[in-house]
């Protein structure tokens, strides 16, 4: 593995996995199930992208890979191994990077296969969960049960990982608040060190967006109760929110997706990843076979301007428990920040926003309408238009 000085500016990798065992209701990545036969190509295409882009990142210390799809458990630990030892040969790699692998309970392998990641230096687990009620499972078009997640996790701690992540939806069809609380409750007595609780989102191309007619969802209220239930719940039994829908015990917040909500730099890799590297924003087309013939088309690219990055850290900062600094935008952005303060003095009144020791914060109340108050925000900084931020890792993000 090759190494550089711990002063060398850091860099994320994510390494999008195309492939699934079957598509959810819900889901709106870039999946295809059914395209097992192309996995060895896809893999040879994978190495060679992380080669042609290695130069670049010459002197650069990577400390966090993201492997997430998609389902790239799907993949194999065999072939999981091989990319990750291409990116330690390629790439300066810090020895305590964290190297995270999204993973499905009916495709993570046996204590053997995990292990063998675990070796190879995979470091953490995020494992998509979404409910713990196999009737809602099925609903979903998810193809694991309950049980197989506690076999799932027990494999995973048995192989030696440290980190497990679960991942869980609320607002799903026909799940009532007892249901919500259930599945809170089965996920933390598997005692996993970080817990991802999102909102469910009907996008359009989906299932479920077609059939939004017929869905019986819990209206706005229930998920506004359920969402604020959680926060209360995972806060009582350790679990310190940091982000939005994201909550982890000390020293367990996800250190790639903080990339993120920080602004550092982090490159993709794959079709429909995305990167914020060497100031420009880019993406690849979502085409998995023109990715494999070694097409690399650009869906879209644009140089990061010294302006955006004030509207970025408003947008990004405001979703998570840090919330926006004061010196950082009079001094580091050179913008006023009285316009801002006496809008988040408004939100505050109504128990949307607080005060901290450098900024302002939004509360979990605030967070239920964080789209609006960073609308607004945006506003009163000058912006003419409504901001779209769309960037793509596991925990995806849209602000509107």
């Amino acid at each position: 593995m090759r190494t550089t000085p711990q002063t060398a500016p850091p860099l994320g990798l994510y390494l999008h996995i195309p492939f699934c065992a079957a598509k959810c209701a819900y889901c709106d990545f870039y999946s295809l199930p059914h395209s097992e036969d192309q996995m060895a190509a896809y893999i040879s295409a994978l190495c060679r992208h992380l080669a042609e882009v290695s130069p670049q990142a010459a002197r650069h210390r990577v400390d966090t890979v993201y492997f997430g799809g998609g389902t790239p458990s799907y993949l194999g630990s065999n072939r999981l191994v091989r990319l990750l030892q291409t990116v330690k040969t390629l790439y300066h790699v810090a020895s305590d990077a964290e190297v995270t692998l999204e993973a499905n309970p009916d495709s993570i392998g046996d204590r053997k296969s995990l292990r063998a990641l675990r070796r190879a230096g995979f470091s953490r687990v995020s494992l998509g969960v979404q409910s713990s009620d196999d009737d809602m499972l099925r609903r979903i078009g998810r193809i694991h049960i309950w049980p197989q997640v506690c076999a799932a996790a027990e494999a995973i701690r048995g192989a030696g990982f440290d980190d497990l992540s679960l991942d869980l939806i609320y607002g799903l069809p026909e799940q009532t608040m007892s249901l919500w609380q259930q599945t809170l409750r089965d996920a933390v007595s598997l005692e996993p060190d970080h817990i991802s609780a999102y909102g469910l989102k009907l996008e359009p191309g989906t299932p479920f967006f077609r059939q939004q007619s017929t869905l019986s969802l819990p209206d706005d209220d229930v998920q506004a109760d359920m969402y604020l239930w959680a926060v209360d719940f995972l806060t009582r039994n350790g679990y310190r929110q940091y982000e939005i829908s994201n909550f982890a015990r000390p020293g367990h917040a996800s250190r790639h997706n903080l990339k993120y909500w920080h602004m550092e730099e982090y490159a993709g890799f794959g079709p429909g990843a995305h990167s914020d590297f060497g100031g420009v924003r880019y993406a690849y087309a979502r085409d998995l076979d023109g990715y494999i013939a070694g097409e690399l088309q650009l869906s879209e690219s644009s140089e990061i301007l010294p302006t955006e990055r004030s509207q970025e850290y408003v947008m990004l900062s405001l979703r998570t428990v840090e919330g926006i600094s004061r010196r950082r935008i009079e001094h580091g952005y050179r913008r006023p920040f009285a316009p801002l303060e006496s809008l988040l003095q408004t939100y505050a009144s109504h128990g949307l926003a607080e005060a901290t020791v450098d900024g302002w914060r939004l509360t979990p109340q605030g967070f239920l309408v964080s789209n609006q108050i960073i609308g607004a925000i945006l506003e009163a900084m000058g912006q003419d238009e409504a901001c779209r931020l769309e960037k793509t890792a596991r925990g995806d993000f849209r602000i509107v």
